[in-house]
Parts: structure tokens; sequence; C-alpha cells
């Protein structure tokens, strides 16, 4: 199968994958999130803005569905994209909360990954009216979220090169057939620090489509290099966008 890449983002997508505390319920992260965390985040970027410092030019944070009688290696993660990769901090966001967010959930660390729209199909998005219009949500769609682990020993160069060549035009196709509307794939720009290898977010008008999906996706030589028994597999039907 061959294919043109698909084209890069420019600049770098900053991700940060949040875990609740054992003692906060979902519903409280949600609330915290949304209220007291999100609108700072908003400010500060609009702020930076207008500082001619580094800022987000776009931010969303997606709500990953809890899975009956599984622990949740994560509740959900932030999307920032900027102009370059922010440099990593020292220590870990949330190690000393500056909101009620922050004291709801386990320190988090930066992510720098670059960003390729393979299916750049629209989301739904309304902004507020009565309220302030960000942060607002959306749903109305079903979203698979995949956290891509390398095996021991693997190549990380080689995996991209199969993923983008190879691999993305067969999900692409597939998705297509499917009727799946939105295909994204985000490779990390830092080895020594990723909490995995690459993200890939495919989106459906429903569960029936990612059903679909499963049923027809063929292998194409991934497993050489993915470690399936660490990947990890979210659900979602809920974002939470702050910038558009």
């Amino acid at each position: 199968m061959t294919t043109s890449r698909p084209p890069q983002t420019p600049g770098a997508k900053m991700q940060y994958l949040i875990k609740r505390k054992p003692t906060t319920s979902r519903e409280e992260l949600i609330a915290h999130w949304f209220a007291n965390h999100m609108p700072g985040v908003i400010d500060r970027n609009v702020q930076n803005s207008k500082a001619s410092k580094p800022h987000a030019t776009h931010y969303v944070a997606t709500l990953f569905d809890p899975i009956p009688d599984t622990p949740m290696q994560w509740d959900g993660v932030a999307q920032l994209w900027y102009d370059a990769p922010l440099t990593r901090p020292t220590q870990a966001s949330a190690v000393e909360p500056y909101d009620t967010f922050q004291e709801k959930v386990e320190p988090y660390w930066p992510w720098a990954t670059r960003e390729y729209v393979v299916i750049d199909g629209g989301l739904p998005l309304s902004p507020l009216t009565l309220n302030a219009p960000f942060p607002c949500t959306r749903s109305g769609f079903f979203k698979v979220t995949f956290l891509v682990a390398l095996q021991a020993g693997g190549n990380r160069d080689e995996l991209f090169d199969h993923w983008l060549d190879v691999h993305v035009p067969n999900v692409k196709q597939t998705m297509e057939a499917v009727g799946g509307f939105r295909y994204v794939v985000s490779h990390s720009l830092e080895p020594e620090t990723e909490p995995c290898v690459g993200m890939a977010e495919l989106y459906f008008p429903d569960s029936s489509g990612w059903a679909a999906y499963r049923d027809h996706i063929k292998p194409d030589g991934m497993s050489q290099w993915v470690d399936y028994d660490a990947m990890q597999i979210f659900h979602s039907g809920t974002e939470m966008v702050g910038i558009e």
C-alpha cells in the first residue's frame, strides 16, 4: 500500500494525561476540571498571547469513559497546541496545587508530540451564549483513543515510518469504509520521558462504527514494534473545549 504521508500539524501538540486521586470521584474530577481549572488555563494563554509569550492556539480536554470493574490508569487527557514544544519543567504539575482541580488529581507531566491529521472530519462546536463562550463541551460522537507502547528494544523510528507509510493508509481506508469521520495520529517527541510512544484518535458517529472497524481492519505489520499487552485503549463521548 503506497500513499503520501499525511501533513504534519505545525508546532507541537502538548498532552497532559490526567489521573484522579483515589479519594476523588469522577464527578468531582469533571466539575473541578471544567469550572476551576480550564478557565484559568484559558486566561493564562490569553495573557501570554497579548504579551507575545508562548501560548496555546487550541485547547481541548477529553474525558475517558469508565470501564466497568476495571481500574482506569488515566481519566482523561488535556491537549494544547503551541508553535513549539514547551520546555520540560523540573517538577510535575499539581505537586504544589494552585487550584482545586490540581488538589484532586495525581501530579502530571507535559508530553510533547507531533500531530498528523489523517482524516479531518469536523467536530460539533457551540460556544456558550448565556455564559462566557469557553470552556464549552461537545458530544455526539464515539471516540477511541489508543496509547501505543513500543516493544522492549524496539526501534521507535522504524515504528514511526511503518505507522505513517503502512498503518495510516490501512486505518484510513478502513475508517472510510465503516463511516469513521476523523483520524489523528500523534508521535512522541520525548523518547526518554514519554508515557508511551504515540497516540491515535479515531472518531465514529456511534459505537457501531467502532465495532465495524474492528471487524474490517486487516493486520499490516505493526505487531513487529507495538507492545499490544501494554497498549491502552479508551472510549469517550465528550470533549471539553477551552480554546478554539
